[in-house]
């Protein structure tokens, strides 16, 4: 099976009752630290080796080449930074120990205090999203975040398991068990079109598995909830997938909205789930108009094979053809543009406001129904 991001699966979650229990009892005399949503769903990543090879929160020795050249210290590719925020008066000192706590008052963790140390947003804006707008989400995020970075590796209390949500250890034992040895990971955090679904079957031809990835982290307020998204998902894996080729799990990662940068590291958490190929799509991450169409997938040019580790696979604009009908893409279709069922995101959603279903060409109707009854629930709540 492939190896993981820097060659070892990373665990950094107490396994003991003994631990857990000394662990607990320590925190009480420590400086104590709130987490917000997105560094929440970091550490959890963190401790269960998605994030590999990360051991914890960035220091500067990491968090600065990965601004500036997308690499960690070692050389190792790594484009998106992973750090812990707080303010001047609560900063701990390196050296010490602090303890994490998330937003309802639970100790989550402890930290080793390597490092602390102030950062330049604006360089990361610039450098990370490629903008310095505030209307960008990741953008905000970065500005709205506290001025001090504290770095170091954590120890986790462990938490209760989602089961719909596998770990990169579990993925990695029920892909062994269904004997695939070569599996392509699907990064979304939409409900699954037409389009999506075809550069997914293609995918499939080549490879023994597909990882129905969809991200269920923090995302912007308007993103359809993960509820929702998981009843389309197991819609259409029950009605056009084969059962024994995929497998449905979600990931517990926030999102940035980082376009090209966060193609990468959607793909590296991937590679860590055991995944040997990564479809990478039209503007993968992206938000507004911020990235070109394809800058995503140009991104992966700028690092050897070997330095990634996981193949992407390159898919451009896919479409259903009226002339030909079919699903299609530039590669294969030579009809114009009028002849392809295309929608918008605006247009889409006022159909399902309207309880209209989309043509069959552009969604499934089982996954459009489900999508208009939520609409309707939202709308009467």
């Amino acid at each position: 099976m492939i190896a993981p991001h820097g060659g070892k699966l990373i665990n950094r979650i107490t396994e003991s009752p003994e631990a857990e229990a000394k662990l607990r009892d320590e925190a009480k005399g420590l400086r104590r630290l709130t987490l917000t949503g997105r560094e929440l769903n970091d550490l959890g990543l963190i401790g269960n080796g998605a994030l590999s090879p990360l051991t914890g929160f960035m220091t500067r020795t990491d968090y600065g080449p990965v601004v500036t050249s997308m690499r960690l210290e070692n050389g190792l590719p790594w484009s998106i930074p992973v750090v812990l925020a707080v303010s001047r008066d609560e900063a701990p000192v390196a050296g010490t120990r602090a303890a994490l706590y998330d937003g309802e008052g639970s100790l989550r963790g402890i930290i080793d205090v390597e490092d602390v140390f102030e950062y330049d947003k604006l360089d990361e804006a610039r450098n990370v999203y490629r903008t310095e707008e505030e209307k960008h989400p990741g953008v905000a995020a970065v500005f709205a975040r506290k001025d001090v970075l504290v770095g170091g590796p954590v120890s986790l209390l462990p938490t209760q398991n989602d089961p719909e949500s596998l770990t990169p250890a579990q993925t990695r034992a029920e892909f062994e068990r269904r004997g695939w040895k070569t599996i392509v990971g699907f990064q979304t955090r939409n409900p699954v079109h037409r389009a999506h679904e075809y550069i997914q079957k293609c995918a499939l031809e080549t490879v023994d598995g597909l990882l129905l990835h969809p991200l269920v982290g923090e995302t912007k307020s308007d993103d359809i909830p993960a509820e929702v998204r998981m009843r389309c998902y197991r819609a259409l894996l029950e009605n056009y997938y084969p059962a024994d080729r995929v497998l449905l799990s979600t990931l517990p990662a926030a999102m940035r909205y980082a376009g090209p940068r966060e193609a990468i590291f959607h793909a590296m958490m991937r590679k860590n789930h055991g995944c040997t190929h990564f479809i990478v799509g039209r503007d993968h991450a992206g938000v507004g108009n911020y990235y070109g169409t394809y800058d995503a997938q140009k991104l992966f040019d700028e690092f050897t094979p070997a330095e990634l580790g996981i193949t992407p696979l390159k898919f451009e604009n896919s479409f259903y053809c009226r002339r030909c009908l079919s699903m299609a893409s530039r590669k294969t279709c030579s009809h114009d543009p009028e002849n392809h069922v295309a929608l918008s995101g605006t247009q889409v959603r006022a159909m399902l406001r309207a309880g209209q279903l989309p043509p069959p060409e552009f969604s499934r109707p089982e996954v459009a129904q489900i999508l208009i009854e939520a609409s309707r629930e939202t709308a009467s709540a």
